[in-house]
């Protein structure tokens, strides 16, 4: 398959993908379309969030999408009605990052009894964690010294940590195919970013 062929059946797949999560297609689907632009689709993983919020259910979707430059990051989240707006309604965002600008990409697995894993088994879930510098977390503690007796002041220590996108998908919420994908994009993120150090 050349490589025209595939970037068209890539595009379809996102766009197919968007309309199974069921969640707000048209809308997610034009605001993901318009991030990428004319660049081809090099892999996605579309990631469906359900959460619940006291009385009321909440969905989330994520979208990224690796093109040959840019990593392109949507999230669209519903909202009850509220004092801004007498009916329920939508918000989608897209972020887009240049493949250079991406410092991080974390990729944990959690695998069922590993005494018996054999390699290409499929995780039972993972979290994909990706930094490019947006978001940072700080954690501070006090500073101290080894004299357990002093009781100066050392001012604190602490790290910085990129956080800007957390992503969990599990075999028993999302499916093996959901982990499958992650697991591809993930890969095809790190193979772009170390291409782009070059």
């Amino acid at each position: 398959m050349d490589g025209m062929a595939k970037t068209s059946t890539t595009t379809q797949g996102l766009r197919a993908a968007i309309e199974r999560s069921g969640y707000y297609p048209a809308l997610v689907a034009e605001a993901v379309e318009a991030a990428v632009g004319g660049e081809p689709v090099r892999s996605y993983l579309v990631h469906q969030e359900t959460t619940f919020d006291q009385n009321e259910v909440r969905r989330h979707v994520t979208v990224l999408v690796l093109t040959g430059n840019r990593f392109i990051v949507s999230h669209t989240d519903e909202q009850a009605a509220d004092d801004t707006s007498p009916t329920p309604y939508a918000t989608t965002s897209t972020e887009s990052v240049k493949l250079g600008r991406i410092s991080s990409i974390v990729v944990s697995r959690v695998v069922a009894n590993p005494e018996k894993y054999k390699p290409g088994t499929l995780p039972r879930e993972i979290v994909l964690t990706i930094g490019w510098g947006a978001v940072s977390r700080l954690d501070l503690e006090p500073a101290a010294c080894g004299d357990p007796n002093c009781e100066a002041d050392h001012g604190y220590t602490g790290s910085s940590t990129a956080d800007d996108l957390s992503l969990r998908v599990s075999e028993a919420g999302d499916g093996p195919e959901t982990v499958r994908q992650a697991l591809t994009f993930a890969q095809a993120l790190s193979e772009a970013t170390a291409d782009s150090a070059r």
